[in-house]
């Protein structure tokens, strides 16, 4: 009975330890071309576990040979996502920065509004918006109200499309957005609000728009939009929508202060 009770204290730890690594996986990949590469390194690993079963000498041989350099080329292929993947997992949780970026996707908001300049500004949540961001231009930049209203700055090449917030960066501009088809929409909504729409009915990201004819400002989330807000409003919202994520601690944050203790 005892030797049975140390074994189950063994094996839950591994269990724990397994799924944190195979989450981390998931946030590591989540939204990118990674996700099919990897698909293709793991048909070609249960390929050489069925050839060497069934005894597919020749076949096997050739697996062994492809699959190293599989795994070679998927890291050298994939080197900015995976640097990128890596610096996402350092940041997981980081509850200062987020309040820093809703304050700068805010105060930006505002000085646009006033001017009446139009923007698109979504920000990732769960679901990755890789597609979205491979239609744009990669910036990989801090996110700031400056670099913002730059963006947006009008007959610049970038001006009419989106903005993707990812984490603490804006990761690109001039993103092409899918259009909403609901025909229940007012006909008065531009092409602005109806990729807003669009975006959060096929992801969970939320979207700031800054209407260029009125100067209004409109936050869309889960294909919802809701119009005319204040920057305080503005304010308020973003942090409701993120405050489940913002009550997380950082995991390293966390060993940090275990070790210091």
């Amino acid at each position: 009975m005892a030797i049975e009770m140390a074994n189950i204290w063994k094996i839950v730890p591994e269990i724990i330890i397994l799924w944190f690594i195979y989450y981390m996986i998931f946030l590591f990949i989540r939204g990118s071309r990674t996700v099919q590469v990897l698909k293709g390194l793991i048909i070609i690993a249960l390929l050489l576990v069925i050839t060497q079963l069934f005894g597919l000498s020749t076949i096997n041989w050739i697996i062994t040979k492809i699959f190293p350099i599989s795994v070679l080329g998927f890291l050298i292929l994939f080197q900015p996502e995976l640097r990128r993947g890596l610096a996402r997992l350092g940041q997981f949780g980081s509850m200062l920065k987020e309040e820093r970026v809703i304050d700068e996707i805010v105060k930006s908001a505002g000085i646009l509004s006033k001017k009446k300049i139009g923007a698109l500004i979504a920000i990732e949540r769960e679901i990755g918006l890789r597609p979205y961001i491979e239609s744009g231009i990669i910036l990989d930049s801090r996110v700031t109200s400056e670099l913002i209203n730059t963006v947006f700055m009008p007959n610049t090449p970038l001006h009419d499309g989106g903005l993707i917030i990812q984490g603490g960066t804006i990761i690109a501009a001039g993103c092409l957005y899918p259009l909403s088809q609901d025909q229940r929409l007012s006909k008065t909504l531009g092409t602005r609000h109806r990729a807003a729409i669009g975006l959060t009915e096929e992801t969970d990201a939320v979207v700031v728009v800054v209407s260029e004819e009125t100067g209004a400002i409109s936050i869309a989330i889960g294909g919802k939009l809701t119009r005319d807000l204040d920057k305080e409003t503005l304010s308020k919202m973003l942090n409701n929508v993120f405050a489940s994520r913002k009550q997380k601690k950082s995991i390293f944050d966390f060993l940090g202060r275990r070790s210091e203790g």
